[in-house]
């Protein structure tokens, strides 16, 4: 009986994490919320004033259901650690974008805007570089492949950025460590199709995004900190 009702309370207390909300340590350390479960006022369509209500929220995260398009923050950010959780459909394909502008030379989201890459590795078409498979940096650093989920499993994805420096963890592997401007960047800037975009990640501050390319998308959990500059 006391092994029944111990199984019975790990089962619950597993069942009743709570999701989208800050620890009081949190709130101290200065992290904010950019989704709180029920509401998406953070964000907006990308070069648009509101959402659209294909972005919807079910299950306490935020799902991209077909023609939600491309989204951002309202609020640009220079340095920021960035944490949050996502799930992608079958077949599905999104990514998480960082330093994205909507100036005229910004005709997509993705015109000048590094990403990291959200995909079902298995039945996606576009799996066969390893930099485009999910927590790469796209098209340009390839994540490791045990920091990778299969389609329908939630992921943790960790977006530090200071000072140019940019770190990516998912499911707690180092995906990307690289610095913009450096020559490993450079290099591999070089050996993408990002080579001639003019103006690829040189932007110093920017909106969040994330990208609209049809399967659902489910995000949670997503809460920033801005940092100074000196990344302290």
């Amino acid at each position: 009986m006391k092994k029944y009702l111990l199984i019975c309370l790990l089962c619950l207390s597993s069942s009743a994490v709570a999701q989208n909300v800050l620890t009081d340590q949190e709130k101290k350390d200065g992290w904010q919320l950019l989704f709180d479960g029920t509401s998406m006022e953070h964000w907006r369509n990308f070069k648009k004033a509101e959402l659209s209500p294909q972005w919807i929220v079910k299950d306490g995260a935020m799902v991209k259901t077909k023609g939600g398009g491309d989204i951002i923050t309202k609020e640009q950010y220079e340095n920021f650690d960035l944490k949050l959780e996502w799930k992608i459909a079958e077949a599905g394909n999104s990514g998480i974008f960082i330093l994205a502008n909507e100036t005229a030379a910004d005709r997509k989201i993705y015109s000048r805007a590094p990403e990291i890459q959200l995909l079902d590795n298995e039945r996606h078409a576009d799996n066969k570089p390893a930099s485009h498979r999910s927590g790469s940096l796209y098209d340009m650093i390839a994540a490791p492949a045990q920091s990778q989920k299969p389609a329908g499993e939630w992921n943790t994805l960790r977006i530090l950025f200071s000072n140019r420096h940019l770190q990516v963890w998912q499911n707690g592997v180092v995906a990307v460590d690289v610095k913009l401007g450096s020559e490993a960047w450079n290099k591999a800037l070089q050996a993408s199709k990002f080579k001639n975009w003019k103006g690829f990640a040189e932007a110093l501050t920017g909106h969040i995004g994330i990208q609209e390319h049809g399967a659902d998308v489910s995000l949670r959990n997503i809460k920033i900190k801005k940092l100074p500059a000196s990344g302290k």
